[in-house]
């Protein structure tokens, strides 16, 4: 079958499932296949569970009950996932609506959730859920567009060269932008230059659409750099540089203890053009971190982009609270936690210990994950981290993981989470401002119940 024919087959049959575990009555089952599993081998299960067809990608399965009773129920194909991409793909395809991409080293996430709630002031919006944001996870939210949505925002993850050129393929993405590029996945880009490219594989694909628009950090020169005078894309840009703020849609911090409170305005070209008073915006969010300034600016340049009203634009970002261990305030009974425990590399981590330096406490303590997929520049990296650590001089400093182990340090060393929750057990710390910064393989996130 061709991705037309596969496609009229999911119009009549709208739901894709790729876990065996879950399979509706009459959906479609698409056989995936991963470290640990090849969906090939429970295709058949599926049809008995419910399934009205099943796509398959292994010649040997298909042949063994192609005559046997599900044989017309089967489907072999090359690439089970590529279909599943080409699939999400035709049924974006169905829908004339703008489609923002979003994708970067730190805030894609948190950025993400600030534009669907600005755009949502005025929009029904889909946007990627959790951390769907590879290359299964991005068709399934492709595969939620109904025809009630009027925009959507998809993020995009990238860890090897090509793969935002892969998900950009897959959703087509009508504008978009990227957070910052920062020294994250070197193991997997091989450069810090292969992170770059990799990102701006967004800029590539919109250059190829006469409308193509992307909203610039034009504080990121890396990014900046990728842009010149004769290029094709329409540039939106944002920007904390006072310098900037004549063409740039323009903020600064206002204050960061520990709540994030800014003010924004439009670029002054545009003021002057309207004839306009120069109007500072003030926001007071829930975010903690000053370096949420770039996300919050982003997310203002979209909703204006889109004709959100100014007033929205501020209401959405203060009634937003982030639950997703991103920049999230916990306070317990015994400590005040800021909590950032779902990914972290050289970047984000020199932001996060910059931000705890500026918040007053009398009391601080950090607790701190190790750095992931950093490959030979794993040593030097967490060495100058230590060193970050030892000039903010924070009153106590818990390491966990084993890269921490031969770096040394006058701080505490943990192998593991669990090493850390016996400790907290029995200690009991307590009056603390207590940082918990860490990538979701650290389990940090396991801490605040605990503290």
């Amino acid at each position: 079958m061709d991705i037309k024919s596969l496609y009229r087959l999911y119009q009549e049959h709208p739901c894709i499932t790729t876990d065996s575990r879950d399979c509706p009555e009459g959906s479609i089952f698409i056989a995936l296949k991963g470290a640990s599993f090849d969906g090939n081998k429970f295709a058949v299960q599926s049809l008995e569970k419910g399934c009205a067809y099943a796509i398959v990608d292994d010649k040997d399965i298909y042949n063994k009950y192609v005559s046997a009773t599900h044989s017309s129920q089967l489907i072999l194909v090359d690439d089970c996932l590529q279909t599943f991409k080409d699939i999400a793909r035709e049924h974006r395809r169905q829908f004339d609506i703008p489609v923002i991409g979003i994708t970067g080293t730190n805030g894609k996430t948190t950025t993400k959730e600030l534009i669907a709630a600005v755009l949502g002031e005025k929009f029904n919006v889909l946007y990627t859920q959790g951390n769907f944001n590879n290359d299964v996870g991005v068709p399934k939210t492709l595969f939620r567009l109904n025809k009630e949505h009027e925009i959507a925002v998809i993020e995009m993850g990238a860890s090897h060269p090509g793969d935002i050129k892969t998900l950009v393929e897959t959703a087509e993405p009508t504008c978009g932008l990227i957070t910052n590029v920062g020294r994250a996945h070197l193991q997997g880009f091989g450069s810090f230059e292969g992170v770059i490219k990799t990102k701006c594989e967004l800029y590539d694909f919109l250059r190829t659409r006469e409308d193509g628009l992307i909203f610039l950090n034009a504080d990121n020169q890396y990014l900046t750099d990728q842009i010149d005078d004769d290029d094709t894309l329409w540039i939106t840009p944002y920007s904390t540089d006072p310098k900037k703020q004549y063409n740039c849609i323009s903020g600064e911090v206002i204050a960061c203890d520990p709540f994030l409170k800014i003010r924004w305005r439009e670029p002054l070209m545009e003021i002057e053009e309207r004839g306009g008073s120069i109007k500072w915006h003030k926001v007071q969010t829930h975010l903690v971190g000053a370096y949420n300034i770039d996300n919050i600016l982003a997310a203002i340049a979209v909703g204006i982009n889109f004709g959100v009203e100014r007033k929205k634009i501020c209401a959405a970002l203060e009634n937003y609270v982030p639950s997703n261990n991103r920049s999230q305030m916990t306070v317990t009974d015994h400590n005040h936690l800021i909590v950032d425990a779902y990914n972290a590399n050289p970047t984000s981590m020199k932001a996060a210990i910059d931000n705890f330096k500026m918040i007053t406490a009398d009391r601080k303590m950090a607790i701190l994950g190790q750095m992931g997929e950093l490959g030979d520049d794993s040593v030097r990296e967490h060495q100058k981290m230590v060193d970050m650590l030892t000039e903010a001089d924070f009153d106590v400093v818990w390491l966990v993981g084993d890269n921490f182990r031969d770096i040394p340090c006058p701080f505490r060393k943990f192998k593991d989470v669990t090493e850390v929750k016996a400790a907290i057990a029995k200690e009991q710390p307590q009056g603390y401002y207590i940082l918990i910064k860490g990538s979701n393989t650290n389990r940090l996130f396991e801490l605040p119940e605990s503290l």
